[in-house]
């Protein structure tokens, strides 16, 4: 089996024992998935109004199975547990970083029962426990980087954690590769070797492998910006990427010398209307909306002379580009303040014929406040992370239909005792930055959303926490 055969075998394979009718409509595609909102005007929430799944049903506070602590909402029957708390003492000896954000499942093990995830921490200098690798740094003076997980399958819970990228600068987000990697992105750009980060220039990718730690060395074919996201097709090795800039960012793809050689160089370019040079796609649309796209060089990808989208002459400008994930041949992608109201759109890009469609844009805070982070499920449906000014902040689903949802709210508020029950399960976590852990986190931000089989994992960025989330997925949309 090749590593494009065993990424579609595990990333888009129906888990066994979901509906069968779900696994049906999957194959249809994703474009084809949302085909429904194509005669919807603009903001029209149809059934989304809903606070709650009507599979699912309402939300109530549930407790930790670790800590016994209620940290988060969930459906009646969903279940979850908490792990890699920051402090928390990882198998390398050292305290897990904070501000906990994009995160993937990249690899599942040879026997079947473990699978790795690669976790970001977006932090720069100074910022908590730093990500320290010994040969996998980038530029000692930053405490930014990435984290490993693995989590036991048959066991239930999570076994392994150790860094694996430091040295730099907010890795907000970023994507899985089909040969078994985290590509993190630098969410940060500064004028050319300006000194401000030493002898060093941030704002790369970095390639993080699943099984051993990251060599420490960005990939500069792949453009320096404020990186948000990227999602790799797998048939072809291209490497889609977001910037997260306001009021003009690039939606931008890097051909790689081939799947797995980010290394061996690539030409970096910008997504573009056709027949619109320099459209501002920020603007408020009718969902379903399509667009024609082609795809303009950038000349200057690591932005020596200034921005890289100055030198993409009629790219289409995006505002706040983050989240992006592909899903069954297609490429997600959010605007989290996209559209008139500022409240968010959801891209989808068919890479086949670089055709663009608005599936959705909020109008309603109430029912989507600033997505970031996306994942797509077996099933098709997306699950959406919120980083808006809602609280509590939620993961909401948006079903194949159209449909959006509350699944899960962040209810985790710290008091001094529930510090001392967590200590207490990991010991050494209080004395590694919890002196001020006290507090209400509940419009603190969800990151990280990944699927595998009948668990979800999920962040929440502060105070630094990753939960595995499981239950009847088959009852609703994201079955």
């Amino acid at each position: 089996m090749t590593d494009i055969d065993a990424y579609i075998s595990v990333h888009e394979k129906p888990t066994i024992g979901r509906r069968t009718a779900l696994k049906a409509g999957a194959a249809a595609g994703a474009f084809a998935a949302f085909a429904a909102l194509g005669s919807q005007p603009a903001g029209a929430q149809g059934r989304s109004g809903r606070k709650s799944s009507p599979d699912y049903g309402p939300l109530y506070p549930t407790r930790d199975l670790v800590t016994g602590l209620e940290l988060l909402a969930l459906p009646e029957g969903f279940s979850y547990m908490s792990y890699g708390w920051t402090g928390q003492i990882m198998d390398d000896g050292r305290p897990t970083p904070t501000d906990h954000d994009g995160m993937a499942v990249v690899a599942q093990k040879m026997n079947g029962s473990q699978v790795v995830m690669v976790r970001n921490h977006e932090n720069s200098e100074g910022e908590g426990p730093q990500a320290f690798v010994e040969g996998g740094m980038y530029n000692p003076r930053q405490f930014g980087g990435t984290t490993n997980l693995v989590f036991d399958l048959k066991k239930k819970r999570f076994v392994e954690s150790y860094n694996s990228l430091g040295g730099t600068v907010r890795n907000c987000a970023g994507g899985l590769t089909p040969w078994r990697s985290w590509i993190s992105c630098e969410e940060t750009f500064h004028t050319f070797d300006d000194g401000r980060f030493g002898d060093v220039n941030h704002g790369y990718i970095f390639d993080v492998p699943a099984y051993r730690p990251s060599n420490g060395v960005p990939i500069r074919s792949a453009g320096r910006f404020s990186h948000e996201a990227v999602a790799v097709d797998p048939r072809t090795g291209i490497v889609y990427e977001t910037e997260d800039a306001r009021p003009s960012g690039l939606f931008a793809y890097h051909n790689p010398g081939g799947p797995g050689h980010l290394e061996d160089g690539g030409d970096l370019y910008a997504y573009a209307i056709t027949d619109d040079p320099g459209a501002d796609l920020s603007a408020s649309f009718a969902n379903g909306t399509r667009f024609q796209g082609e795809w303009v060089k950038v000349e200057d990808p690591e932005g020596r002379e200034g921005r890289p989208l100055d030198s993409a002459p009629g790219a289409a400008l995006f505002s706040r580009l983050e989240g992006i994930w592909y899903t069954r041949g297609n490429i997600v992608f959010i605007s989290t303040d996209g559209g008139d109201a500022g409240l968010g759109q959801v891209w989808l890009l068919n890479p086949k014929n670089d055709e663009l469609r608005l599936i959705y844009e909020s109008t309603d805070p109430a029912v989507l406040d600033g997505p970031d982070n996306v994942a797509a499920t077996a099933a098709g449906a997306l699950l959406l992370c919120e980083d808006g000014d809602s609280d509590p902040k939620r993961m909401i689903g948006l079903s194949r239909s159209g449909d959006l949802f509350d699944f899960c709210h962040n209810n985790t508020e710290l008091k001094a005792g529930d510090i001392d029950v967590i200590d207490g399960i990991y010991p050494g976590t209080k004395d590694n930055f919890w002196d001020d852990a006290v507090g209400d986190y509940t419009s603190r931000e969800w990151a990280g959303a990944t699927f595998h089989g009948d668990w979800l994992f999920a962040n929440i960025q502060s105070p630094g926490v990753t939960f595995a989330i499981t239950g009847p997925w088959f009852l609703g949309a994201l079955g």
